[in-house]
């Protein structure tokens, strides 16, 4: 079974979300990394771009495909993972660590709480195979 962080929240596309106030990290899941086989690039959205909840704003590229990447909360790119350029092999290694893709500020916290806990994930993943 993947590896499923209890301290974040995720999304049904696969992304995860840690919470600091009204920041959120987002990456994809140990689930999506595996999916997507060995990550060889990932197109960032700019700082200062917005962007309303569920919206794509990148893109992960595979030896296997290049998939979108969903936020799964809105708000504005505060950072983006430049990390990523030179060593997007991180996304595989380490994907809620070195991994991560984004930093948004919130327009809505509470969209964070509609996401689903690590149990809930990990139901839904086992109800999806």
């Amino acid at each position: 079974m993947s590896n499923i962080p209890e301290n974040l929240r995720y999304s049904k596309d696969h992304e995860w979300v840690a919470v600091d106030g009204d920041l959120a990290t987002i990456g994809i899941t140990d689930y999506a990394q595996h999916s997507l086989g060995d990550v060889v690039y990932v197109d960032f959205p700019r700082v200062g771009d917005n962007f309303d909840a569920h919206a794509a704003f990148g893109s992960v590229e595979s030896v296997k495909a290049v998939s979108e990447i969903f936020t799964p909360v809105g708000g504005e790119v505060t950072e983006v993972n430049e990390g990523l350029n030179d060593t997007p092999e991180s996304v595989n290694g380490d994907p809620y660590g070195d991994g991560w893709m984004v930093k948004v500020r919130m327009s809505n916290p509470g969209e964070a709480d509609a996401l689903m806990s690590s149990a809930e994930y990990e139901e839904y993943l086992e109800a999806s195979s």
